[in-house]
């Protein structure tokens, strides 16, 4: 696929390119929605919202950086545009939780597919925090501005949800 021929044309508002593009990064994104939504019908969603959002906004791309990560930042607003309206964060107790590290050697048992599905398990706001931080590579500041939350609560939420896929992990083995 020629990228910026491709983003030309659907700029242009040409049904084939925005099929090419759909097509061609629609699996990808895909893999972002899953991560946030936690289930395929609500991924399925994220996607159509987040590919509105594409095209509507391909005017803003500037061609500095590549496509690629400029659309995955949308996906991922998207998706936290979501989580927000929903409100669905639990609260809790702001504060330092102590989670002892799994064994190693189950880690590296793990598939990635069985990992994603814990990771899928978790309450939205576990999910989201431990995407954004262990996934995404965010500070627990910038996701605490990114959800309005404080960051200690970005703390507290990534802490609960290592501990959570902790002990799915433990009753795996």
């Amino acid at each position: 696929m020629d990228e910026a021929w491709v983003i030309e044309e659907c700029r242009k508002g040409n049904p084939k390119a925005q099929k090419s593009l759909y097509e061609y990064f629609a699996p990808r994104m895909m893999g972002v929605c899953i991560r946030y939504a936690g289930n395929r019908d609500a991924a399925g969603d994220l996607l159509q919202d987040g590919f509105v959002k594409v095209f509507t906004r391909l005017n803003e791309y500037m061609a500095v950086g590549s496509f690629e990560g400029w659309m995955r930042k949308i996906f991922i607003n998207c998706a936290l545009e979501r989580i927000r309206k929903e409100r669905i964060f639990s609260r809790v107790v702001e504060g330092e939780i102590d989670v002892e590290d799994t064994i190693p050697s189950v880690l590296e048992t793990l598939t990635e597919m069985e990992m994603l599905q814990m990771i899928r398990l978790l309450s939205e706001g576990y999910r989201t925090v431990f995407n954004l931080f262990a996934i995404e590579g965010f500070s627990h500041k910038e996701i605490g501005e990114m959800l309005h939350i404080t960051e200690g609560t970005s703390r507290s939420q990534y802490a609960r949800a290592r501990q959570c896929l902790q002990e799915m992990i433990r009753k795996m083995y």
